[in-house]
């Protein structure tokens, strides 16, 4: 409606339908979201309670229970020291997809050893794989 239309509609100069399609626009309630500058407003989640869970899997089939804390937003870290070969290259292929799905990351930090982290969860810095060849140059000292 027109400024004009408006101002007739307050000195009561204009139609009935007028008026009525006026006051079926005031009613309009807009959402919070869009009423200031009609620009929409973020609403920010910030964990208060951040948690990193550490698992040590003993086969294939408790991978599940570490994608349920990947879901959860919760990092976790994986020893993979008490699994076969073959179930260790599967969990890890499963949880590569699984951070892979929910943007997050995996890094392997130690031998065998894996930190699987959601999106959000930032992990800076690396960590050598010399551990090993350290361990044996030390020793020969």
């Amino acid at each position: 409606m027109g400024v004009m239309n408006k101002v007739l509609g307050f000195l009561g100069l204009a139609d009935e339908d007028e008026q009525m399609e006026q006051r079926s626009d005031d009613d309009v309630q807009l959402p919070e979201a869009t009423r200031k500058n009609n620009k929409p407003v973020l609403a920010i989640h910030s964990q208060k309670n951040s948690r990193v869970v550490l698992h040590e899997p003993r086969s294939y089939d408790e991978v599940q229970d570490i994608a349920d804390h990947l879901r959860a937003r919760r990092a976790v870290i994986v020893n993979l020291q008490r699994v076969r070969q073959d179930h260790m290259i599967r969990i890890v292929d499963f949880l590569s997809g699984t951070v892979y799905a929910m943007s997050g990351s995996i890094q392997k930090i130690g031998n065998q050893i894996f930190f699987c982290a959601p999106d959000g969860v930032e992990v800076s810095g690396s960590i050598s794989e010399l551990y090993g060849a350290e361990a044996a140059a030390q020793q020969g000292k």
